[in-house]
């Protein structure tokens, strides 16, 4: 006799959608929860670069890779300059805080300069 017979502890884990086995469970991941801008802070940052060159960075955003990356991709079509994600943060070439600050707003997330 096992330490666990009869209690949950003994069966072997289940998926919950589908009921089988996980090792046999072909179910598809759940898509991560989106997280609604109306609870993000994102604070805004002017940073000078080698050369004098200026970017303005967004920091403090939640969400997946393809979630930033789509507003990153907004940000950028809104600016008309360049921009990349770096770590936590999405970077843009040059100086546009109001733009960016005015465009972030409207989309409901809290700026903080």
């Amino acid at each position: 006799m096992r330490l666990f017979a009869g209690t949950p502890f003994d069966r072997p884990p289940t998926c919950d959608r589908c009921g089988k086995l996980e090792a046999e469970c072909k179910c598809p991941p759940l898509p991560a929860p989106r997280v609604p801008p109306e609870s993000q802070t994102l604070w805004l940052v002017l940073e000078k670069r080698k050369k004098g060159k200026l970017v303005t960075l967004i920091r403090g955003l939640e969400g997946t890779a393809e979630q930033t990356a789509e507003l990153l991709t907004l940000l950028k079509d809104t600016c008309g300059a360049g921009g990349t994600v770096q770590e936590d943060q999405l970077e843009l070439q040059g100086n546009h805080l109001e733009r960016v600050r005015v465009f972030l707003t409207r989309l409901g997330y809290r700026v903080k300069p």
